[in-house]
């Protein structure tokens, strides 16, 4: 297990966002991942997905070394933030974007460029 733990402290010391998820980025493989996608996507998140479905090692190891239950879960900048419910509740209230912009992983224009299109998309519809 201690190799395993090694090879998630890598992933999170060397990307900046990193997405532990059921399938990939191009292809989630349950809806909680994808929401979690779409969330990064609409931001313009760069961000490395790591598939738990591929390696049930690190499926285990991610929830041992978070000391959380469930799949996706989400990190930045090593802080591990949540799950589907918790980033998606983050996003909504801006609260995403502005740890994103603090942590220089996009710009503060950039957040408030995309929250002003989710806003304009939300009253359209």
């Amino acid at each position: 297990m201690q190799n395993i733990h090694e090879r998630i402290e890598n992933d999170l010391q060397n990307n900046a966002v990193v997405l532990y998820m059921k399938g990939t980025a191009q292809m989630p493989q349950c809806g909680f991942s994808a929401v979690v996608v779409q969330v990064l996507n609409s931001l313009g998140v760069p961000f490395k997905d790591v598939n738990v479905l591929a390696d049930q090692d690190i499926r285990q190891a991610i929830k041992d070394f978070s000391n959380w239950p469930t799949i996706p879960q989400l990190y930045i900048a090593g802080e591990f933030i949540g799950g589907c419910d918790i980033v998606r509740e983050m996003h909504q209230t801006g609260e995403l974007q502005a740890m994103l912009s603090d942590k220089q992983i996009i710009s503060s224009g950039e957040a408030t460029d995309n929250n002003d299109k989710e806003e304009k998309t939300e009253t359209e519809q």
